[in-house]
């Protein structure tokens, strides 16, 4: 089930610049439903619902779902065949095509059941800029308050990188592979450079 979810994950990647155009027309409808679904953080509703920019506004909806995961996002395609959301935008007919394949290649399955090393996580620490607590917040779903102790606990700007990531690490236990994390930093808005954290496709 979890190689399937993560599929999903793939899938709203992959048609992202398609979704962005046809969910363009009425952005406010899309982000109503979504919520409605739980499949926002309120703190991501209130951001995103800040947005005037129709076609930011479905991106941003996009990358907030992308970041929370797999499940959030086989929620969001779940929407998108939704009757009355098939009825608003007729050209998310495509949608309900798109097949969401299991059988992944050997590199991608081997990525996905590979958890991420404390060594990785270093290197993605010394790769992390100021944003770091935005991105704690945003992409990996780190508490405001955790970050404030880690802050306290330690005085270097590596180290509390490092102790996020590693927050972030045991609270996903089974699920915090190289490849996920990958995923959940690769959001342009997150200011990291992309040949910073590719190392974490690369196999062993």
């Amino acid at each position: 089930m979890s190689g399937k979810l993560w599929k999903h994950i793939e899938v709203l990647q992959s048609h992202k610049a398609k979704l962005i155009d046809i969910l363009s027309s009425d952005a406010d409808f899309v982000l109503q439903h979504a919520d409605s679904r739980f499949l926002l953080s309120p703190q991501g509703y209130k951001q995103i619902k800040a947005c005037r920019n129709p076609s930011e506004k479905v991106t941003d909806l996009l990358d907030h779902v992308i970041s929370r995961g797999p499940d959030a996002a086989h929620g969001l395609l779940e929407l998108l065949k939704d009757k009355e959301l098939q009825e608003n935008f007729p050209m998310l007919d495509f949608i309900k095509n798109v097949q969401v394949n299991t059988q992944s290649s050997g590199r991608t399955n081997h990525l996905c059941s590979h958890l991420v090393t404390e060594k990785q996580l270093m290197t993605v620490a010394r790769a992390t800029g100021r944003s770091w607590r935005e991105i704690g917040i945003l992409a990996l779903d780190i508490p405001s308050v955790k970050l404030d102790e880690i802050m306290e606990d330690h005085s270097r700007h590596v180290e509390r990188v490092f102790e996020m990531l590693r927050c972030w690490r045991n609270r996903q236990r089974d699920e915090a592979t190289a490849a996920r994390l990958h995923s959940l930093l690769s959001h342009e808005d997150l200011a990291l450079p992309k040949d910073s954290i590719d190392f974490l496709l690369e196999t062993s």
